[in-house]
């Protein structure tokens, strides 16, 4: 039931066509497994055009010397929250348009067979929920919701576009390329003018609910993706590098429980040493070919 959907290749870095003994290892790899225990990351979302930070070539680290915001820096600095949101509702409208591509909708599709156990993802772009997986963490939370850090009341970012129009009726900003997480590139002078609204319901900070730069996951979420993996058989990862310790702390779980681990990725990972299989291939091209 996957739709065909033409891959968005902007943001994909180069890579050879899948390797027929290579679909044919992950077959067999994803037939032995019974309960799949899946996590991806950014190289999943690239073919549905939202780049990535680390790939060679095309990632926004590769190519500008742009970093997204830091955890402490939002919460600290007025000015810092002024420039995210003014970049986030430039960038809203094209960012939340995204749909998911050929890698999600097959992903969802093993769920319903039965076939994937759990997915864990690093993205916090929606792709998945908008393929229909359910049974699923965002481990780095969702851009597509905002929530007070003083009372912890919770509206949709949609709906804060809403009220970021009505404070900014006149304010005009021409965007300079999008980055991974939603905001656009804006200059100082460009976002000085914009008015951020408070919370609703105490005047609180409002963030999105995602994990930034420097913050951590919360105990309880990563208690949660230790116990899904504690009942799965075997780790497929899709799509990430795996630099970020939040998401390779369960890779590291799973090669002590002695979990058996492919690895779809194009360049390297920090799994490759102790992957079962490793193939470099385009998410979206190779996940359509396993039956």
């Amino acid at each position: 039931s996957v739709s065909r959907t033409s891959p968005n290749l902007a943001f994909v870095p180069a890579c050879l066509p899948p390797d027929p003994v290579e679909v044919e290892e992950l077959q067999r790899f994803v037939s032995n497994s019974k309960r799949l225990f899946v996590m991806t990351g950014a190289g999943i979302s690239t073919e549905s055009g939202i780049p990535d930070y680390r790939s060679e070539g095309v990632g926004l680290y590769t190519r500008t010397d742009r970093r997204p915001i830091q955890h402490a820096e939002f919460i600290r600095s007025a000015s810092a929250r002024q420039r995210y949101w003014a970049r986030n509702f430039v960038g809203w409208p094209q960012f939340s348009s995204h749909q998911p591509n050929t890698a999600h909708l097959v992903l969802r599709d093993w769920e319903k067979l039965g076939k994937l156990h759990w997915l864990v993802t690093q993205n916090v772009d929606a792709l998945h929920t908008k393929a229909g997986s359910q049974r699923m963490t965002e481990l780095h939370g969702c851009t597509h919701r905002v929530f007070c850090l003083a009372c912890g009341d919770q509206i949709l970012r949609s709906e804060l576009q809403e009220h970021f129009e009505a404070l900014n009726p006149t304010w005009k900003a021409e965007a300079l390329g999008v980055a991974p997480d939603g905001d656009v590139f804006l200059t100082d002078e460009q976002v000085q003018n914009f008015q951020v609204p408070a919370c609703r319901k105490c005047g609180g900070i409002l963030k999105p609910d995602v994990t930034f730069f420097g913050d951590t996951v919360s105990r309880e979420k990563v208690n949660f993706v230790h116990e899904r993996l504690a009942e799965s058989d075997s780790m497929l990862v899709a799509g990430s590098s795996m630099q970020v310790y939040s998401g390779y702390r369960f890779a590291l779980a799973a090669r002590e429980k002695k979990l058996p681990i492919a690895i779809l990725n194009i360049g390297p990972t920090r799994l490759d040493h102790f992957g079962s299989l490793k193939l470099n291939s385009r998410c979206g091209e190779l996940l359509p070919l396993i039956v």
